[in-house]
């Protein structure tokens, strides 16, 4: 009996070894070699405060072919609506490119990537934090800009407009050089938007995206770093400096006691000194500039220039 239970548990180690080993095998990525495209892949990005807007992208080529322009019978007739015509292997010599009316997939290969890490306005609509395929529907005047929720579609051939998040109007505007390359571009840039420029041929195509309220992106970004971090003091140290650069002692003075809550350091310390300061609460100022200093030799840091500063404070200098 006992040997018959040794074989088993012997017989149970070899099976989940072999599972084991079968699963790690299961797991190891797949080779490939990355094929060589005439279209190359391209990414732009743009940070706006604390929202980061990503594009991701091939870029055709102009190569002497007719890009934008009106679908012929013969074309159109491969199309019902706004059904996308973008398919090379069906395209006959001397069709457009990108015929008006028709979904496009502004680039080239996969479908081109938008990605935004927070909530923001797309001309003046809101489009929420994700990732997305964006399409067109080109226009000799206005186009189409399209937000559409399968960022992992390959071109726009499986494209379903029932997955649109959002569709903006905007208007193609025609430029004297040539754009051989299609490329994306932020500009202008301002404190809380920036305007994305689709150049390809001699056409411009701008839209603007938009952070509505920037110093509420930053404060619901820092509020979760430090949820996801309690036991770490240098985050909302970092906070209440930003509210101090800014005058808003009340913030600051928040922040850096909930610093000073979860560890004291020379530091937060002086900080805090610096933020009374500001506050106009001098006396306060002084007490905790003290208790910093004396924090600050017992940890071996260098307090000289506070030193210095909190002798300029007291010999009202400052």
């Amino acid at each position: 009996m006992i040997c018959t239970r040794r074989l088993s548990l012997f017989h149970l180690v070899i099976l989940l070894g072999a599972g084991c080993a079968g699963h790690a095998f299961a797991q190891q990525p797949t080779l490939a070699i990355k094929p060589l495209r005439p279209s190359q892949k391209a990414s732009v990005m743009q940070t706006i405060g604390v929202t980061d807007i990503t594009i991701t992208y091939s870029r055709p080529g102009v190569k002497g072919r007719t890009i934008f322009a009106d679908a012929p019978a013969s074309m159109a007739a491969r199309a019902t609506g706004e059904a996308t015509l973008d398919d090379q292997n069906k395209r006959q010599p001397g069709e457009p490119i990108t015929p008006y009316g028709h979904v496009w997939r502004v680039g080239a290969n996969e479908a081109t990537l938008f990605q935004v890490t927070d909530d923001v306005l797309i001309n003046g609509q809101p489009l929420k934090a994700g990732a997305y395929s964006l399409e067109a529907i080109p226009g000799k005047d206005e186009w189409t800009i399209i937000f559409n929720n399968d960022p992992g579609q390959w071109g726009a051939f499986s494209y379903d407009e029932k997955k649109d998040a959002l569709r903006v109007k905007t208007k193609a505007q025609t430029v004297s050089d040539n754009q051989e390359w299609l490329v994306y571009s932020f500009d202008p840039v301002t404190d809380n938007s920036a305007t994305v420029n689709l150049r390809w041929e001699k056409v411009r195509v701008p839209f603007t995206v938009e952070v509505k309220d920037v110093k509420a992106a930053w404060r619901a970004h820092a509020d979760a770093l430090i949820a996801a971090n309690p036991t770490n003091e240098t985050l909302p140290l970092q906070v209440a400096n930003t509210y101090y650069r800014e005058k808003n002692w009340d913030e600051a003075l928040k922040f850096v006691d909930q610093s000073i809550k979860v560890k004291e350091t020379f530091a937060n310390l002086s900080s805090k000194a610096n933020i009374l300061w500001g506050a106009g609460k001098k006396d306060q100022a002084l007490t905790v500039a003290d208790a910093a200093i004396a924090k600050g030799k017992a940890d071996k840091v260098n307090t000289a220039t506070f030193e210095k500063r909190v002798a300029d404070m007291k010999a009202g200098k400052m």
